[in-house]
């Protein structure tokens, strides 16, 4: 490698975003997302780009902590991903081996897969070796609480028009009625769509258990975070209980923290984050595991890191839909019939666009040009 650099980016998002955190007060309305985006250029000329973020807070600390680390790949050979994966993680030993340390690392181990592959001439769903050519894909951009159920039905209305093939719905506001009242109407209006609730772990084990039981007649895909993230023994006494498929694991951060779900047999459906977990070599490790252990997978997320890799899982998974990054590229990314296409474009298939380097706070350069 000749050349690393570094950008921290901050996307304004169009109205501020209410989930049941805010509704129980533990967080505010959530109004940008700070990005974090590395570009690794070999000797040949080809560049990698990769991405982390970070929603409400840690966006500075990701690129500080990254801007330390990323003078080491300088000179080393970009395909020996796992070693290099290692001396990163070395780098900042001293901080650990989750949050933001490999939050920060994300964003340089996606940029040398996509670099990888773009010197395969391959898109890295196929350099991974992929199962299909189209993951089903569902929308959770929509169905957040500051919307009015009108809002709600109409943005769902709109994502179904679109292609898409699933709505979820967020969930958890202190009063469970109310809850139940948009789901019963949602699932009045869209009777034969797939349909998801996501309660954000504002839930505890008694409250879960109550609702997971009201929402059973709903015939719901899943239910998402109904407990504490790392509540893994709530999660699985509720998995057991209950016939909806129980789904969580967006919000750990490493390997370690995920297979402590699988092991406990916490989730029928894994929802891991390859920017939190650390990148694409540590989703690889935990997506084996998941694959082992028989567990369904839908990312959280960066569809346009994950639609590669779900594309790569031996089973059937999903893919979420959010349109809040498409300002900072300059491709998009097809739908239809439910499913989103993996682009034949070499790597993961985008570029920045002027509008990403427009929101630029704060850049750095390694090596030379």
């Amino acid at each position: 490698m000749e050349w690393i650099g570094l950008s921290s980016v901050r996307l304004p998002l169009a109205q501020a975003i209410s989930d049941a955190k805010v509704f129980t007060g533990r967080q505010r309305p959530m109004t940008e997302v700070m990005m974090l985006f590395a570009q690794i250029r070999s000797s040949s000329g080809l560049e990698g780009v990769g991405f982390s973020y970070s929603k409400r807070a840690g966006g500075p600390a990701q690129y500080a902590h990254a801007r330390e680390v990323a003078g080491g790949l300088l000179g080393e050979d970009p395909s020996d991903i796992g070693r290099l994966y290692d001396a990163l993680l070395w780098a900042g030993a001293s901080v650990g081996r989750s949050g933001i340390a490999t939050q920060a690392i994300a964003a340089l181990d996606v940029a040398l897969w996509d670099l990888k592959a773009k010197r395969a001439t391959l898109p890295l769903a196929k350099l991974l070796g992929s199962y299909r050519n189209s993951v089903r894909t569902y929308n959770t951009s929509g169905g957040f609480l500051h919307s009015s159920l009108a809002e709600v039905q109409e943005n769902a209305a709109r994502s179904l028009g679109e292609g898409i093939g699933g709505i979820k719905l967020k969930v958890g506001l202190p009063d469970t009625h109310e809850d139940l009242r948009r789901v019963r109407a949602i699932r009045e209006y869209l009777p034969d769509t797939p349909l998801m609730v996501d309660a954000n772990q504002q839930w505890d084990r008694t409250t879960a258990l109550r609702m997971g039981r009201a929402l059973e007649e709903f015939s719901l895909t899943w239910i998402e975070e109904p407990l504490d993230a790392y509540d893994a023994e709530g999660h699985a006494a509720l998995a057991a209980a209950l016939d909806t498929p129980i789904a969580t694991g967006e919000m750990l951060s490493s390997v370690a923290e995920h297979r402590a779900l699988i092991d406990a047999r916490a989730c029928d459906i894994l929802q891991p984050d390859a920017p939190r977990v650390g990148g694409i070599t540590p989703f690889l490790r935990l997506a084996t595991l998941a694959d082992v252990s028989a567990l369904d997978l839908a990312p959280h997320f960066a569809m346009e890191i994950h639609l590669h890799l779900a594309a790569a899982y031996p089973r059937e998974p999903w893919v979420e839909h959010f349109e809040w990054l498409d300002p900072l590229f300059n491709e998009r990314l097809e739908i239809r019939d439910g499913r989103m296409l993996v682009p034949d474009r070499p790597g993961l298939g985008i570029t920045l666009s002027d509008q990403a380097r427009a929101w630029t706070v704060e850049a750095t350069e390694l090596g030379g040009r």
